[in-house]
C-alpha cells in the first residue's frame, strides 16, 4: 500500500518515515498556533492601552484568518523536511497553490470589513447634525462591498488558475471569450446596470444612509444601500426594495439632502368673517410653547379666499421630518379645538340667501 508520506524514490514508506513526517507536521502546526497566540496576546495588550476601539476591531476581524495563514506558512516550511515522493511533492504544491490565495483573500476581506467597522464607529448618526457622518458611512459601506466583491473575484480566479486542467481550458476558451462576453453581458445587463449604478451612487451621493425620502409615494428612511438595490424602511415598518439604478434615472424626494431641518405646514379653513388677528395670536402661543418647534421660524397667512371659507396656512420649522410631522399634528389639534370651543363663529359655514326673502320682508 502506498501512502502520501512515501520516500523520495516513490517506494513504500517505512513506519519510521511516516511517524517522522507526522511528527514534523504536528510540530509545525503546534508552533504556528503557539506563535499566533503569543503574538495576538501581545497585540491585544498593546491595543488595550489605546483610547480608541479601532485596534480591537481590527484584531477581532483578522485573528482567525491570521491563525490559518500562520499554520499554512508553518506547513510550507516544514514540507522541506518531509520525505515525499515526487507525485506527493507535486500534490503538496498544488494544494498550497490552491489554499494560499484563499487564505490571503480571506485576510484581505477581513481587513476591509475592519476598516468599514472603524468608520461606522467613528461616525455616529444618532447626533442631531449627522449629515457628515451619514455621508461617510454611505460611501464606505458601498466601497467596502465593492472591495469585497473584487477581492473575492480575484481570489477565486487565482485559486482556479492554480489547477492545471482549468488553466488549460481557460487558454483554449480565450479565442471565444469575446463572443461569450457579449452574450453574458446581454443576459446580465440589468445586474450590471445596477452594479455600475451602485458604484456611481457612492460618489454622486443622491442618497445616504438614514436619509428621509419619498419613493413611489412612500415615506421612509434609507436603511441599507447594497451594490444593486436599496432598502427603504417605510414609516409603518414595511420595507421597500428599490433597484439602485432607479435613484439615478427617476425623480424622488430627499428631505435630508443638505440638512435634516424641515419646514412643515398646517392648513385651516375658517369662516370669512373670522378674526384673523386672534387666530394668529393663538397660533403664536401654540407653536412657541411647543417643545417640538426648533425656534427658527413660524407664521400664519391667508393663502386663499373663497365664498365659503378662508384658507389659513401655518408654517413652522422642526429639526427633522418625523419631529415636524408630530409638531404639525399637535398644532392642528390645538387650533381646531380652540376654534370649536372659543371661536365657534370661525367655523366655516355655507350661507344660503333665499330668493323669497325680500317679498317676505315686505309682507
Amino acid at each position: 500500500m502506498r501512502s502520501f508520506l512515501t520516500g523520495s524514490l516513490g517506494l513504500p514508506a517505512t513506519g519510521a518515515d511516516i511517524v517522522a513526517n507526522i511528527l514534523v507536521l504536528a510540530i509545525a502546526i503546534a508552533t504556528a498556533i503557539i506563535f499566533h497566540r503569543v503574538a495576538m496576546s501581545a497585540l491585544y495588550r498593546i491595543s488595550s492601552r489605546s483610547e480608541t476601539k479601532a485596534d480591537e476591531i481590527v484584531l477581532n476581524r483578522v485573528t482567525t484568518p491570521a491563525l490559518w495563514i500562520a499554520i499554512a506558512v508553518a506547513l510550507s516550511f516544514s514540507a522541506r523536511g518531509l520525505s515525499l515522493a515526487p507525485w506527493s511533492a507535486a500534490l503538496w504544491q498544488r494544494a498550497a497553490g490552491f489554499i494560499v490565495p484563499g487564505l490571503v483573500g480571506w485576510l484581505a476581506i477581513a481587513i476591509i470589513k475592519a476598516m468599514s467597522d472603524i468608520v461606522i464607529l467613528r461616525n455616529d448618526v444618532s447626533v442631531a447634525d449627522n449629515l457628515h457622518a451619514r455621508r461617510r458611512r454611505t460611501r464606505v459601506a458601498i466601497m467596502a462591498r465593492i472591495g469585497i466583491f473584487l477581492v473575492a473575484f480575484l481570489t477565486l480566479s487565482m485559486m482556479l488558475l492554480s489547477i492545471p486542467a482549468i488553466r488549460s481550458v481557460g487558454v483554449t476558451l480565450m479565442a471565444s471569450a469575446g463572443l461569450a462576453g457579449l452574450a453574458v453581458g446581454a443576459a446580465a445587463q440589468p445586474a450590471l446596470k445596477n452594479l455600475i449604478a451602485g458604484i456611481q451612487l457612492a460618489f454622486t451621493e443622491p442618497i445616504r444612509l438614514d436619509d428621509v425620502v419619498i419613493m413611489d409615494g412612500e415615506w421612509g428612511r434609507i436603511e441599507e444601500i447594497r451594490l444593486t438595490y436599496v432598502v427603504i424602511k417605510i414609516w409603518d415598518d414595511r420595507r421597500l426594495i428599490v433597484p439602485v439604478s432607479k435613484f439615478l434615472e427617476e425623480s424622488f424626494q430627499n428631505w435630508t439632502r443638505s440638512s435634516a431641518q424641515i419646514l412643515g405646514s398646517v392648513y385651516l379653513y375658517v369662516d370669512p368673517a373670522s378674526d384673523i388677528d386672534e387666530l394668529r395670536s393663538k397660533a403664536e402661543a401654540v407653536i412657541t410653547e411647543n417643545q417640538l418647534w426648533d425656534r427658527r421660524f413660524w407664521n400664519l397667512m391667508v393663502t386663499d379666499a373663497k365664498a365659503e371659507a378662508l384658507e389659513l396656512r401655518l408654517l413652522m420649522t422642526a429639526r427633522d421630518a418625523s419631529t415636524a410631522f408630530d409638531l404639525r399634528c399637535d398644532v392642528r389639534e390645538k387650533m381646531t379645538t380652540y376654534i370649536a370651543r372659543e371661536m365657534p363663529q370661525a367655523i366655516s359655514r355655507k350661507r344660503i340667501l333665499s330668493a323669497l326673502s325680500p317679498q317676505m320682508g315686505a309682507a
